[in-house]
């Protein structure tokens, strides 16, 4: 299988006009990387020369140093190249500001993103879309894979109402489109109208899966070891809106999950009754390091996937939490604001993006007439979707 050649790689070989002409800046993390691992940072500069004025950091920080829910990171200076590093991640700014893209012609972004709608990164590069069409800026997007593949497709779409830095577009959970698409989608749907160019990558396939690429994986955020955890990802995420332990704090963060008040026995039995496809379940139990029940042994499950095209996370997450309140009605809850610079409405409804989901969760609703609830407005986004798929 042909190795998947990103575009960071491409934007080396074709050496475009503006590498040389423009004043650039660069939004990246420690993922920014080639297939030999060298740094889109060191790879630009050594392009751009002294045309790279500014680097930009999302979420997690420049070295992805940070832990997630408003876990700010500072301004820092960049040591060798002696610019400055922006956060875009801070209750001050995330988004630039004029005076930072004063610094600039152009915005170049190399992210990458995990192919669900709640990650972080997405909306950042929106926000830096809105910020470069107010203030006159091209945006150059060095395409990447999703590493849950192209091709599939699950969830409800994102309301209008409940749109925040968890949600920049109404697009489902896991919306199979690389950060590339995304781009364009944002740029025409949301009208945003920004001088937008796009990098594509060569010999990728909408059905890879990232060991599909034989690219390396580097960790885009603390949480996100392998791309296993990104496969579980797109379902798990929502148990961050909840009082159940994601795993963080662990070695095997949203693959486990669990509580001091599960029993782990117990969930197995009502989880394998289900014949949920594509995984299989494991009793566990781990003591967190930091966040939900630090320092606190909980019990709980393991996801093993199985079959990761068979897999469906979502749905596969809502079944658990489906389990869990029935077993544990007294014990289980959704938690409070804030989140995510959202200090008003529920975790869990900015999560998932409809309140209805949580909801039918509380109601008992079956998934299946839940999931039909979606399919029109899932089938709807897909026909808008195809516009802008560049593979």
């Amino acid at each position: 299988m042909q190795q998947v050649i990103l575009g960071i790689e491409q934007l080396k070989a074709l050496r475009p006009s503006w590498l040389a002409e423009a004043r650039l800046g660069l939004l990246i993390n420690q993922a920014s990387v080639d297939a030999s691992l060298r740094s889109s940072r060191e790879i630009i500069a050594g392009l751009a020369g002294k045309n790279l004025r500014v680097i930009f950091s999302p979420q997690h920080g420049i070295q992805g140093q940070a832990q997630a829910n408003m876990v700010e990171t500072e301004d820092s200076d960049d040591p060798d190249l002696r610019i400055p590093i922006c956060s875009l991640y801070s209750h001050k700014n995330r988004a630039p500001t004029e005076e930072q893209l004063d610094r600039i012609d152009c915005l170049v972004i190399d992210l990458q993103d995990v192919g669900t709608r709640v990650y972080t990164f997405a909306t950042t590069m929106g926000f830096c879309l809105e910020a470069a069409a107010r203030y006159k800026k091209k945006v150059v997007v060095l395409d990447r894979p999703n590493p849950v593949n192209a091709k599939q497709v699950e969830g409800n779409l994102l309301k209008e109402t409940l749109r925040s830095f968890v949600g920049f577009a109404p697009i489902p959970m896991r919306h199979a489109m690389t950060m590339g698409e995304l781009a364009q989608f944002f740029n025409a749907e949301r009208r945003i109208k920004a001088d937008l160019e796009i990098i594509p990558m060569q010999g990728y396939k909408r059905e890879y899966f990232f060991p599909d690429t034989k690219l390396p994986w580097v960790p885009p955020s603390p949480n996100m070891p392998t791309p296993a955890t990104a496969l579980v990802y797109p379902g798990q995420v929502l148990l961050e809106g909840t009082n159940l332990s994601e795993g963080r704090g662990t070695t095997r963060p949203f693959e486990c999950f669990g509580a001091p008040y599960i029993d782990s026995r117990l969930l197995k039995q009502r989880l394998e009754k289900r014949n949920l496809p594509g995984c299989h379940f494991e009793e566990t139990s781990f003591t967190p390091e930091f966040d939900k029940w630090q320092g606190e042994l909980c019990h709980g499950i393991q996801i093993q996937v199985t079959d990761s095209r068979a897999y469906k996370p979502y749905y596969t997450t809502l079944a658990i939490l489906q389990e869990v309140m029935k077993a544990w009605p007294d014990k289980f809850s959704f938690l409070p604001p804030p989140y995510e610079y959202e200090f008003e409405k529920l975790p869990i409804d900015i999560i998932t993006g409809d309140e209805s989901i949580r909801k039918g969760l509380e109601d008992g609703r079956d998934l299946d007439e839940m999931g039909r609830s979606w399919q029109v407005e899932l089938e709807g986004f897909l026909a808008l979707r195809r516009q802008y798929l560049l593979y």
